[in-house]
């Protein structure tokens, strides 16, 4: 399966990464890509991409990764949701997946009719 992602270039502490449609299964610290379809430069937060043939791999059934899917909707490039990258540890994830679990609980149930409260005994007038 193809992937469109980037691949570090550069030297210690000065990185450049180019977004290269690869095989998945391929190192991603190397490898022979298939085509390189730009840059991103992080340090002077230029990018080049190129729209057509990332639109052609796409076509073709290319996924691009979570990072170059957020580039590629900030760029215009594709029209979609940016992707949540910040990691969540599993505890977290499992305390809102519970949370959410039992919110849908709550909401799924049905609601029962009001109980009218009873009036209390009236009190007996003192002789």
């Amino acid at each position: 399966m193809l992937t469109i992602r980037l691949t570090r270039k550069g030297k210690k502490n000065q990185p450049f990464f180019r977004v290269v449609v690869i095989d998945k299964r391929r190192t991603a610290s190397g490898g022979r890509a298939v085509e390189d379809l730009g840059y991103v430069d992080p340090l002077t937060k230029k990018r080049n991409f190129k729209k057509d043939r990332i639109l052609y791999w796409i076509s073709k059934g290319a996924k691009p990764s979570a990072t170059i899917h957020n580039y590629l909707v900030s760029e215009k490039i594709i029209d979609a949701k940016k992707i949540k990258l910040t990691n969540i540890s599993k505890k977290k994830s499992a305390e809102i997946a519970a949370a959410s679990a039992s919110a849908k609980a709550i909401a799924d149930k049905p609601v029962a009719a009001p109980v009218e409260a009873k009036p209390a005994e009236e009190a007996k007038p003192a002789a």
